[in-house]
């Protein structure tokens, strides 16, 4: 069989078979490449894992702020000089190395605090995310031998919080920005700038001390280094250069949603395989154990009562298998995935309920909102938009009526 040359004389032009599907698949990916330079994808996912994330971490500091000190502070049972030995051999990065007092450590902790609450309003985010994973660090690394798996979890997607443009809605920025757009001023950010010179000015006095790590240092300083570009970009060349910016920023932004995608892919999948090998599993028993686990028993009752129908066990433990292995094949289905997260959702919200791991609950249900439609978030941002200014009107009629009722009172 020859091959055939289309510029060959006194032959008719047959197309190739190929030709369409090489012009369909150009232009998908030309439009899918479109669509991840041309904006920050699934800004409504991102929105929802940061306000999970932030809100699980805030939760957890809160819940713990009466045993902080013998977590994470002085009176840890592993000591400031145990936990400095052995971050010496991991070379992990905690700010509660570089002074052992107990004044520095309630900074560290009320700032960790501090940076939740700014990356759960997406006030300042960028520098938000940034503060955030530094806190998040600084206590886990500091004791890793408390918590929980939600801690792990909240450790791992902190990270990648910071590589994504979370506050494209649903935040203190977005709205700062859209009344910028109103006014047709200019956004100069006098607050960010601040923020990010005594974040450098910290950085700088940890590194001359020698307090930072070499490769923790290099990353710490890219951060300082790309949001000075950036800035200086948006500053002094808004032209080219800072669409060329824009476009990296999504191109980064997408990225790390799809590695948040995969760790989350990865947990369900890996979870299910290991219950598989494991003999309890198999033979659907279990769930029957930690039932009786004090520890993970809040509500006995509840949990003696489940245990004690063996259908209700069965159907609990080979169901939890089945999901969990069957996650990641169904996310290329639109409304199988819909429907997966939902049972997912159930799943993790069962867990922190009956056994008593709400943290590590929150965590994955937040990690688990990535794979929601944007329909239903924005069916549920509408709803909560509407919620506040009803609870509004409602107060003010009762304040009203106090300040009614204090007049009355002093005349």
């Amino acid at each position: 069989m020859t091959a055939y040359s289309p510029a060959t004389p006194g032959r008719e032009s047959v197309p190739s078979p190929f030709q369409g599907l090489r012009r369909g698949t150009g232009t998908a990916i030309r439009r899918g490449l479109g669509r991840i330079t041309g904006g920050a994808i699934a800004p409504y996912q991102s929105a929802a894992i940061r306000i999970g994330f932030s809100f699980t971490w805030l939760a957890y500091l809160l819940r713990e702020w009466v045993h902080r000190n013998e977590l994470y502070g002085p009176g840890s049972p592993l000591s400031w000089s145990m936990a400095r030995e052995l971050i010496s051999t991991n070379h992990a990065f905690t700010v509660l190395m570089w002074s052992d007092g107990r004044l520095w450590f309630e900074f560290v902790y009320a700032a960790a605090m501090i940076a939740s609450v700014m990356l759960l309003l997406g006030w300042r985010t960028r520098t938000a995310s940034l503060l955030f994973l530094i806190g998040v660090l600084a206590l886990l690394h500091r004791n890793p031998y408390v918590g929980n798996a939600g801690n792990d979890v909240v450790h791992v997607f902190a990270i990648y919080l910071v590589f994504t443009r979370c506050g494209q809605v649903w935040s203190l920025d977005a709205r700062r920005r859209a009344n910028v757009r109103e006014d047709g001023g200019s956004c100069r950010d006098v607050v960010g700038i601040v923020m990010w010179l005594l974040c450098t000015a910290a950085l700088v006095l940890g590194t001359v001390l020698g307090k930072v790590g070499t490769g923790w240092a290099v990353l710490l300083w890219g951060f300082v280094v790309v949001q000075a570009a950036w800035w200086l970009i948006r500053r002094y060349a808004p032209g080219e250069p800072r669409t060329v910016m824009d476009m990296v920023g999504n191109v980064v932004h997408a990225g790390a949603l799809l590695v948040i995608a995969v760790q989350v892919c990865l947990i369900y999948s890996a979870s299910g395989w290991y219950k598989i090998q494991g003999s309890l599993w198999q033979d659907g028993t279990a769930l029957y154990y930690p039932l009786h686990v004090g520890v993970y028993t809040p509500w006995p009752a509840l949990s003696h009562a489940i245990a004690s129908s063996s259908f209700i066990v069965l159907l609990l433990t080979y169901g939890t298998v089945m999901v969990e292995v069957a996650f990641p094949f169904t996310l290329f289905n639109r409304r199988l995935r819909t429907v997966m997260v939902a049972i997912m959702m159930s799943m993790h919200a069962g867990i922190g309920i009956l056994l008593g791991l709400p943290f590590f609950s929150l965590a994955m249900i937040a990690a688990d909102s990535l794979f929601l439609p944007t329909s239903i978030l924005r069916w549920a941002g509408d709803r909560v938009a509407r919620a506040v200014p009803r609870a509004r009107r409602k107060a003010r009629p009762q304040v009203a009526e106090e300040q009614t009722e204090l007049v009355h009172f002093r005349s």
